[in-house]
């Protein structure tokens, strides 16, 4: 019953959250929401160690669609970066703030780049592409992401001082044109550089905030260099070219670990 105790932690952490924020806000919506993303999530970590195969699948399935399509479309929230600029510069300790707080900026520091491989819907559509591990170097263009990352906080901030009307119309027009933007450069990226996830590696702007904590991140993919024969599979088909054979915090794009454990999977001696 041992190996059980990850999704059990996880859970655990999420219906803290959950209750928390429900009597701090006075909200039950707050309950049923993070209630929900923990189950998803532990509900994936419980079939990867059923060993199914698709289990990451099932959870960035279960929430991505949960966010995109739920909160995003039908609720009309912006849960992209330039709603969390829109309620933080106005104040507002809700929705996207909120999300970014436990999902991006706070949360990393215990599970690392987990929300971009468990959560993320433009991840979540970006998978099903033929390209699971990079057929191609890696580039050096990852200064894209600060670039995309200040230009969103530039286009909300200007939009606040000329006084927009109806920014909450504005926000869930962004949110819808920003998905699809996101989607076709993504795919782009994605056939021109042989690698689903280019889109993560060089533009998302939510990695300025993600990889910075998730250095300190309290779940980590570690090797018992004990079982380790250095045959190298780990690393060619880890999605990010994490160098997992290296248990230092400063090995090889560490902090772009997003937990998918292929690396897990694919070691035939169980070292990892």
């Amino acid at each position: 019953m041992k190996k059980y105790w990850m999704p059990v932690i996880m859970l655990a952490i999420f219906e803290t959250v959950a209750v928390t924020l429900w009597l701090t806000k006075d909200n039950l919506f707050y309950f049923f929401n993070f209630s929900y993303i923990g189950i998803s999530i532990s509900l994936g970590i419980f079939l990867f160690i059923r060993k199914y195969k698709n289990a990451r699948r099932v959870t960035q399935l279960l929430v991505g669609l949960y966010m995109l399509i739920y909160l995003g479309i039908i609720s009309g929230e912006n849960m992209q970066i330039e709603g969390f600029w829109y309620y933080l510069l106005i104040g507002t300790f809700e929705a996207a703030t909120i999300h970014y707080a436990v999902a991006k900026i706070f949360g990393p520091l215990i599970f690392g780049r987990g929300w971009c491989g468990y959560a993320c819907w433009t991840a979540m559509v970006l998978d099903f592409l033929p390209y699971k591990a990079p057929e191609t170097p890696r580039k050096k263009i990852g200064w894209i992401r600060y670039i995309t990352f200040a230009v969103s906080l530039i286009f909300v901030s200007m939009l606040l001082l000329a006084h927009a009307g109806n920014m909450e119309r504005i926000m869930f027009w962004a949110f819808i044109i920003g998905n699809v933007s996101y989607y076709a450069v993504g795919v782009i990226l994605a056939f021109s550089f042989k690698d689903n996830r280019a889109f993560c590696k060089y533009i998302c702007p939510v990695t300025v905030f993600l990889k910075p904590m998730s250095y300190f991140s309290l779940f980590r993919i570690e090797c018992d260099k004990s079982k380790c024969v250095s045959c190298g599979r780990c690393k060619k088909v880890c999605p990010m070219e994490v160098d997992v054979t290296d248990n230092s915090r400063r090995r090889k794009n560490g902090t772009e670990c997003i937990l998918c454990f292929e690396c897990v999977k694919n070691c035939p001696k169980d070292a990892l």
